[in-house]
């Protein structure tokens, strides 16, 4: 089973509990890429994260020592901006987050508007305070969408968990009784992107992830053979607590090749 994995010729990847820890690269990350690079394989860096750019997750990896062309990359920030785009052209966001999503909105053509927003957006962000939230409340009472980047409660660092976007979201939602539509794993709307991005079949496609509720079941419902590793948010015990399971377990990426 390992040589049939080993001879995907697409890999989908998670980053934050994957490749790093907040500004650590984990054990086996770089061992990892650098045969996705030697065996010529086609990979994506799939990431839930809103915060960064293609261009400043390039310059991320290169602090820790890896070398990866920004081609390789797609977040959550530019699956909305596409879904929105599609939807409705020319909208406009209210947006709480940081210059990954906002430049991704501009990308596709979306304007910023704090009056009266086709969309609240939002995303991944330490600069998260009430004013903003009072303002999302009032937008989405007067009629605006409630839009999230992804759904994650919670992100790994370095130093510990922390809040994500879907925490970000929880006061909005409860205040307004709107739930929000989100773009980023789970939804099956990002990985088809991305096996789009890939041009391989979904049978010749691996997914790698830490999450079992956002990476394993993404990569189910969109029939990709699935890899949870062990070194970010789910562990052993946390993978038993769900009602279906991956393909693989590994300890960490480096793990796949040994």
């Amino acid at each position: 089973m390992i040589e049939e994995l080993k001879n995907k010729k697409a890999f989908i990847c998670d980053m934050d509990g994957v490749l790093y820890h907040g500004n650590k690269l984990l054990d086996g990350a770089l061992e990892f890429i650098e045969w996705l690079k030697k065996e010529d394989k086609k990979y994506l860096f799939l990431t839930n994260s809103s915060e960064r750019s293609p261009r400043e997750l390039k310059q991320k990896l290169e602090r820790l020592g890896v070398e990866v062309d920004e081609s390789h990359f797609y977040t959550s920030a530019i699956a909305t901006a596409k879904f929105l785009a599609s939807q409705h052209p020319g909208c406009t966001v209210y947006t709480i987050g940081e210059a990954g999503l906002i430049n991704a909105l501009y990308e596709h053509g979306i304007s910023m508007n704090d009056v009266n927003p086709d969309y609240v957006v939002v995303g991944d962000t330490r600069s998260y305070g009430f004013e903003k939230i009072e303002k999302a409340v009032r937008l989405v009472f007067n009629g605006a969408k409630l839009i999230g980047t992804n759904p994650d409660v919670t992100n790994p660092l370095e130093n510990g968990i922390v809040p994500a976007t879907k925490a970000l979201l929880a006061p909005i939602e409860m205040t307004t009784r709107k739930n929000s539509y989100c773009v980023g794993k789970p939804n099956p709307l990002m990985m088809r992107h991305a096996v789009r991005l890939l041009g391989e079949k979904v049978e010749e496609t691996a997914i790698i992830g830490d999450r079992m509720d956002t990476d394993i079941i993404a990569g189910i419902e969109s029939e990709i053979d699935t890899i949870l590793v062990l070194s970010g948010v789910t562990s052993v015990s946390g993978m038993e607590k769900f009602a279906y399971r991956p393909k693989y377990v590994f300890e960490n990426v480096g793990k796949i090749i040994e």
